[in-house]
């Protein structure tokens, strides 16, 4: 048992590595010798985990998939209304990327690369679908709850998931930008003005 720890914990310093190479110099631009340089080991041992470079890329955002599947599914099977389930999810989806900038920045990186990228390691576009669809399923619900006006659906959520990115986009690239401090003003400016004279 304590070798499989040892050996579980030797995983995560080498994802953790992976991770701050990834977002310092772009994935790439990163070898495996790279990201065994910033984890302290040999080439070899990085191989004893991983078998390439892209499969780091995909264990490092298996953890993130699995935070985006836990809050959609808060969001979508959680009590309360409608609207205040969205305001949550917007809320916890700031928190989970601004606790993890380093992750952010790949992100970036491979939004970056979009349709260039031959086989990407994560599915922007399917993660963008997810978020859109819920989004517009909660304003749907919303609008029945009378809580927002009438005729909201896809474009409102696509506006809301765009707002939430700009915000993101503007926080990676410009250190002066909290992105802690943006969540209720995404959430005024997106929700508030979505809500009926009845509703919030």
């Amino acid at each position: 048992m304590p070798r499989r720890v040892d050996r579980e914990a030797r995983r995560e310093e080498i994802l953790t590595a992976a991770v701050r190479v990834f977002a310092a110099k772009g994935f790439a631009a990163t070898r495996v010798e790279d990201v065994a340089r910033a984890a302290g080991i040999g080439k070899g041992a990085v191989y004893l985990y991983f078998d390439s470079r892209d499969a780091l890329l995909e264990a490092a955002f298996e953890a993130f998939a699995a935070d985006s599947a836990r809050l959609l599914g808060q969001a979508r099977d959680g009590e309360g209304r409608a609207l205040d389930r969205l305001v949550g999810l917007l809320r916890s989806v700031l928190a989970t990327l601004a606790e993890r900038p380093e992750l952010a920045r790949v992100l970036l990186d491979l939004w970056a690369a979009g349709r260039d990228t031959a086989r990407p390691a994560f599915d922007m576009a399917a993660l963008y679908r997810e978020y859109r669809a819920l989004i517009a399923d909660l304003l749907r619900q919303a609008q029945a709850q009378g809580d927002v006006g009438p005729n909201v659906g896809d474009g409102h959520a696509a506006v809301v998931v765009g707002a939430v990115e700009g915000c993101v986009l503007q926080w990676l690239v410009d250190p002066e930008v909290a992105l802690e401090e943006l969540v209720d003003p995404v959430i005024e400016v997106c929700l508030d003005g979505l809500c009926s004279q009845e509703g919030r």
